[in-house]
């Protein structure tokens, strides 16, 4: 399934057969049948091991892959094995460079990915040849501007966070100023303390339970995150399920994050998540605007900046390899 190159029989035939039609002849069934089921190239990156499956659809405006086929091609056993599967779209605003769009691994389509946005614009970079430059991308969640740097990194401006809980969504009471600042969210019997952001995508970011979080807060080594992870991604509080952040303190401008990411479950780093958790650290009063975040794939640095509100995240996307797929079982 992981060739390197479309030079497989099905598509040399398809290829073959288009060449002898006739100019003003539509293709025959046979022929678009062909065409329909060619390999798709793709190739993979990772952002602290985050990993996403990267295909180049700019030539059309469907994606390429059905949500069901995403799926299949993410699982690690079955498949090439990813977190998702990300397009490069035409653009679909005046202003964009491209556009972006993607299917978790269990096939659903988030608004938008921090890590992933990351990755694709290494990928769009990597595939036309051009040497480190910023890009304007729309997506579900608004415009993203990442910029590629000469040393590797890729900085990301992530926009403005959003608070108003109808906006998030959640249906937790603000708590101050309109925003949903150490919320309670019942658990199995116990209280924990939320502050709800989105950053084009819902985010839960609790540092623990009632007292605990005031008290030496969580340990992250110990952290039983499958147990706690479903049961607030879930959680009826958030109407779209929602991303979780359960965050440890180590210093004013260093933190450690475990990420249950909705749609994809535990991963290994989370873009946004980690742009929620310095926001949501900010406001809570337990670190300072410009902040590493460890994650388990490693860090990210995020600055919540206080001139424009927005929030910038800086980090690797790493190419891992490459091959072709069938888009159908």
């Amino acid at each position: 399934m992981m060739s390197s190159s479309l030079s497989s029989s099905s598509l040399s035939i398809a290829m073959v057969r288009c060449r002898r039609q006739r100019p003003h002849r539509s293709p025959s069934v046979g022929v678009r049948a062909s065409l329909e089921n060619a390999p798709i190239e793709f190739k993979k990156y990772q952002g602290l091991g985050n990993d996403f499956i990267l295909i180049d659809n700019r030539d059309r405006a469907t994606m390429k892959l059905s949500a069901k086929r995403a799926s299949e091609l993410c699982d690690r056993n079955f498949g090439i094995g990813a977190d998702g599967v990300i397009f490069a779209m035409p653009p679909a605003q005046s202003g964009e460079d491209y556009a972006m769009r993607m299917y978790n691994s269990d096939g659903t389509e988030p608004e938008m990915c921090g890590n992933g946005i990351r990755c694709l614009a290494r990928f769009v970079s990597d595939c036309d040849g051009l040497p480190p430059k910023a890009y304007k991308v729309g997506t579900l969640a608004g415009l993203i501007q990442p910029e590629l740097r000469a040393d590797g990194q890729v900085a990301v401006d992530m926009g403005e966070p959003i608070f108003e809980p109808s906006q998030v969504p959640t249906t937790i009471p603000a708590t101050r100023d309109g925003k949903v600042v150490r919320g309670e969210v019942p658990v199995d019997g116990e209280t924990w303390l939320v502050t709800a952001v989105s950053m084009g995508n819902p985010h839960c970011v609790t540092f623990g339970r009632f007292n605990e979080c005031d008290e030496g807060g969580l340990n992250l080594d110990t952290f039983p995150l499958s147990t706690f992870g479903p049961k607030l991604e879930s959680h009826a509080a958030f109407p779209r399920k929602c991303n979780v952040e359960f965050t440890e303190v180590k210093s004013r401008n260093y933190v450690k994050m475990n990420v249950w990411e909705r749609g994809a479950g535990a991963t290994l780093a989370c873009g946004t998540g980690a742009c929620a958790t310095v926001v949501a650290g900010v406001l809570e009063g337990r670190i300072d605007r410009k902040c590493t975040v460890e994650l388990p794939g490693g860090p990210l640095e995020i600055e919540w900046r206080e001139s424009d509100n927005r929030v910038i995240m800086t980090g690797p996307a790493e190419y891992v390899f490459s091959g072709a797929v069938n888009p159908r079982c």
